[in-house]
């Protein structure tokens, strides 16, 4: 077999626009050409257990059909910043070539991906105090407030963050509360720890009206599965214990509560939303984080685009990736 010029792929673009069934079906292929393929999610949120219908987790059937990484690592209450996905990311990838495997890695935080590849700005550590304080900040002030702070102090990357994403919020605001410097200035300064890797890069895309109508449905179908019962079990079962000490923090606090969905499901659960409310802020928030994504990765170099959309369009790119790596012949795959 030809050496194909590249040893890791990844499989990015939006939500919903069928990432893992790619992947999934990719490594299939290949084991149909005695070719092993491992998974490696690039997700934020499927990191955490408990978090499993409203992050479109891989179920039982297809984690034992393809071994998959870093799912099911955190518990709710812990951060799992782009250091802390890189680092683990490098081990993953590393195991899955040490058994003679292809590493693949799948999903659509695009931080994450360039965290890994590109390397991380050297910010220096920050102290539990200014988190605390930063915590307790929010937790008398609410978000809005922190936000208005984040724009004046560090608006380059108030830009970059959704104004609902507490999690990065409050990471750019204690960087420059510890340090002085925004985050946006330690990131321009360079970086360190990047995984040395040929890599290729295949986007799925959709059509903005049909990514947007799937979005809706695959929110209806979550909330068909028992989204909302797993919501609840984690709020009861899961934040009485987290409470304790902490001053009685919200369920809003906790890293992995910043996914959509859960928030606003947790909101429902607390009376502040009908349930169809929170569907439909649900499909909206969801809507607006897939075009940031696509602002995103449109940006990002050599990603060969697939229209998800067109028939036969996904086969046909599996089929060139397949032939690439068996036969060596080039990738036809539009860049």
């Amino acid at each position: 077999m030809s050496s194909p010029s590249w040893q890791v792929i990844a499989v990015l673009g939006p939500t919903a626009t069928g990432k893992s069934a790619f992947a999934m079906a990719l490594a299939g292929d290949l084991a149909g050409q005695g070719l092993a393929a491992e998974l490696i999610s690039a997700d934020a949120l499927q990191a955490y257990r408990g978090l499993t219908i409203g992050t479109a987790k891989p179920g039982p059937r297809e984690r034992t059909r393809v071994r998959h990484h870093l799912i099911d690592v955190i518990e709710p209450h812990q951060a799992f910043s782009a250091g802390e996905f890189a680092r683990r990311a490098a081990v993953a990838v590393a195991e899955v070539e040490a058994r003679g495997a292809l590493p693949v890695l799948v999903g659509g935080s695009g931080f994450y991906l360039r965290a890994l590849f590109e390397g991380l700005a050297p910010v220096p550590p920050v102290g539990a105090d200014v988190r605390e304080a930063l915590r307790a900040d929010l937790r008398s002030h609410g978000l809005c407030r922190l936000v208005r702070e984040l724009r004046r102090v560090d608006p380059e990357s108030a830009e970059t963050l959704a104004p609902g994403d507490t999690q990065r919020v409050l990471r750019a605001l204690e960087v420059v509360r510890a340090t002085g410097r925004p985050l946006s200035e330690w990131q321009r300064l360079g970086t360190e720890g990047r995984l040395e890797r040929r890599l290729l890069k295949i986007g799925l895309t959709l059509p903005r009206t049909v990514l947007y109508d799937a979005v809706e449905k695959r929110a209806g179908r979550m909330l068909e599965r028992g989204w909302l019962a797993e919501v609840e079990r984690l709020r009861d079962s899961y934040l009485p214990e987290h409470a304790r000490g902490r001053g009685g923090c919200s369920l809003g606090e906790l890293p992995a509560f910043q996914a959509i969905g859960y928030r606003q499901l947790a909101d429902h659960l607390d009376g502040n939303l009908t349930l169809e409310q929170a569907l439909e802020e649900t499909v909206r928030a969801t809507r607006r984080y897939a075009k940031r994504q696509e602002t995103w990765f449109r940006k990002e170099p050599r990603v060969r685009w697939i229209d998800a959309s067109k028939t036969g369009e996904t086969e046909r790119a599996r089929k060139r990736i397949v032939e690439a790596l068996v036969g060596g012949r080039p990738l036809e795959v539009a860049p």
